[in-house]
């Protein structure tokens, strides 16, 4: 595919400085930028990840360079740092969409990432964390090449940038979707991000909440040595 217009990479640069914590340096966001771009082909992928696709360098230098003149953001020795300014334009764009910290905040990413794997696990299948630019992965087998069920955890971030990588596994290789939030508050307007830019996964995506993987978690553990008998062949 033709490499995305500078004006299209300028907000997804601003929203992936708010996701890093309002500065990141520009060799990690080549790569951390792929995500909000789901038509990339797996090798425009591997070119990028391996330094190769200059083109891909050339538009996110571009974009820097006009957002730093609309001081969005400051550049300086590599490092891009976020604005005042540039904070405002995210939040105008994102629609006022905040993951809130509810009663659930006593869950960490990494804690609801540990859960899913050891459900996964107890269901039979090889799970992993931190797989590629997804949190939790399930296969069949471990030397499955299809992911079966993917999971990004967000409690904090942009959301849009989950989606996005939902929607690159799904098309890729049909894989189940899950979106793992922070709260109850939070279903509404995940729901109306999905629906208002990836509809075309709106009815495959499963949204759940921290309290809903922990339920599971807890009650799979009760369980799980029974599950195992079932799942032997």
């Amino acid at each position: 595919m033709p490499i995305p217009k500078i004006s299209s990479i300028e907000m997804p640069i601003l929203q992936e400085l708010v996701a890093t914590g309002g500065v990141d340096n520009l060799r990690f966001l080549y790569e951390r930028l792929i995500a909000y771009f789901p038509q990339l082909s797996e090798k425009e992928i591997g070119e990028i990840k391996n330094g190769k696709n200059k083109a891909w360098r050339s538009a996110i230098q571009k974009a820097g360079k006009t957002l730093d003149e609309q001081n969005l953001i400051e550049r300086e020795r590599g490092n891009w740092t976020i604005t005042e300014r540039g904070k405002t334009e995210v939040e105008k764009e994102t629609s006022g969409f905040t993951l809130t910290i509810s009663q659930a905040k006593s869950f960490s990413h990494t804690n609801i990432q540990l859960m899913l794997a050891e459900i996964g696990e107890s269901l039979g299948f090889y799970a992993e964390t931190e797989f590629e630019f997804y949190d939790v992965i399930w296969r069949e087998t471990p030397k499955s090449q299809r992911l079966s069920h993917i999971f990004e955890v967000q409690s904090k971030g942009n959301i849009d940038s989950a989606f996005a990588k939902l929607k690159r596994a799904y098309q890729a290789q049909r894989t189940k979707p899950f979106l793992v939030i922070t709260s109850e508050r939070d279903l509404n307007r995940a729901r109306k991000s999905l629906g208002r830019e990836f509809q075309d996964i709106e009815t495959v995506v499963t949204i759940l909440t921290f309290a809903q993987i922990k339920q599971v978690h807890q009650n799979i553990k009760n369980i799980a040595e029974i599950i195992k008998e079932f799942l032997l062949k």
